[in-house]
């Protein structure tokens, strides 16, 4: 009984003791390159819960929570004017990476939006949902899916396979090409993709898939936006259905 007691302090000890060892810091070698990532980075933390919209608000006409999803739905019995959006509530973050996985019915139009502000709406005074700021355009026929447009604002800042810069008074320049719009669309499946959104200083960056849409560098400083609302649309239009799941967000 004695022996077994020593063995399992000395056993202890030993766990303790490595526990206790720092870390080695990284030191860079010649050979190295950058590599892929096999698990999530750190810093991420889900903002939604996948079970209720709690931290979310917009129209419940069009929003619900199914399967482990935000959903967006326009139905035949519920066709509107305005696009209107469900808005995250626990921040307006700056400097960020949102993660989350998205699926859209083919007739779709939807989008994220980021460092956004709630706007007045014309069309639909009611609307108390509706955004000013750059989206992350989404649609089920995926011709906009991955680029930059700044809803009620600047309008097209950036298009899929561009580098553009922003600096106001003309239309952005596109400085250059990550791929043919054409090519960066086969990346876009009709099933659920992988968006990584970064928005770093006046720098915004569009992953569909790991593949890289869309980069705008907005140098307009009297109107580029440097925090706000994040939220997700449901376009005006035909009937259709946007889903939204594993949503996770770090910020700087």
């Amino acid at each position: 009984m004695i022996r077994l007691t020593l063995v399992a302090l000395f056993s202890g000890w030993v766990v303790t003791l490595f526990a206790q060892q720092p870390a080695v810091p990284y030191a860079p070698k010649q050979s190295d390159r950058p590599v892929a990532l096999t698990e999530e980075e750190p810093g991420f933390q889900p903002i939604f819960d996948g079970k209720t919209l709690n931290g979310w608000e917009g129209n419940k006409t069009y929003w619900r929570v199914e399967d482990g999803a935000i959903v967006g739905e326009i139905t035949p019995e519920t066709l509107m004017k305005s696009n209107t959006f469900l808005v995250w509530q626990g921040g307006r973050p700056k400097d960020f990476e949102l993660r989350l996985e998205c699926r859209i019915s083919e007739r779709g139009n939807s989008g994220i939006n980021y460092r956004s502000v709630m706007a007045e709406d014309k069309v639909t005074p009611a609307n108390a949902f509706a955004m000013r700021g750059p989206q992350l355009d989404i649609d089920g026929r995926k011709q906009y899916f991955g680029g930059n447009y700044e809803e009620k604002g600047r309008l097209f800042l950036g298009v899929r396979g561009g580098v553009s810069r922003v600096t106001g008074g003309r239309p952005p320049t596109l400085l250059a090409r990550t791929g043919e719009e054409a090519e960066l669309a086969q990346a876009i499946t009709d099933g659920w993709n992988s968006v990584h959104l970064i928005a770093r200083g006046n720098v915004f960056t569009h992953i569909i898939n790991g593949r890289v849409m869309c980069v705008v560098i907005d140098d307009d400083e009297a109107n580029h936006p440097v925090e706000g609302f994040i939220g997700v649309q449901v376009h005006s239009g035909p009937p259709m259905k946007v889903e939204y799941r594993n949503v996770r967000l770090k910020t700087f």
